[in-house]
């Protein structure tokens, strides 16, 4: 069974993105192990510069790199990521388990994106959509796709 960690910067607050992403990692329990790992968003000035912009990512990913699963295939959400469909990702995931790879890490970033050493370790990185989406609904996105996913692998009726 895969192990599967959503590393995500901020915390979810709005109610109806809590009650999704429940659902999503209830439905998701009877597929993988899975849990979610939020990392505080650095705070930032009303307009900072670049340099203060990119101390916040560092720091971001210094808490991310702690959260990483020894040994996991890390998978990096971010726009400039490589898009796929949703058999697309089951693929990728049933081949991720056929190469012995039983963790999995995906990490969103925050606002700003995710610093560059981040996307480094990456073995993969995904992106949703060429359009932007603010990045707790994109967590919701991710959960919907991967019990999609198991739902393809399995050959269920929940993918149409």
């Amino acid at each position: 069974m895969l192990q599967i960690r959503l590393i995500c910067v901020g915390k979810l607050r709005e109610k109806f993105y809590n009650d999704a992403s429940k659902e999503y990692l209830n439905r998701l329990s009877g597929y993988c192990k899975i849990d979610v790992e939020e990392i505080a968003e650095a705070r930032l000035a009303e307009r900072p510069s670049g340099a203060e912009i990119d101390a916040a990512l560092k720091a971001e990913a210094d808490a991310i790199s702690d959260k990483l699963i020894k040994g996991a295939a890390v998978i990096a959400l971010c726009i400039e990521g490589t898009q796929t469909n949703s058999a697309g990702l089951a693929g990728r995931l049933a081949r991720y388990a056929a190469d012995g790879s039983s963790r999995l890490c995906f990490i969103i970033g925050g606002s700003h994106g995710l610093h560059p050493s981040v996307k480094e370790k990456a073995g993969f990185c995904l992106s949703m959509s060429p359009m932007t989406f603010p990045h707790h609904l994109a967590r919701i996105m991710l959960l919907e796709q991967l019990y999609r996913s198991f739902k393809i692998l399995e050959g269920g009726k929940y993918h149409k």
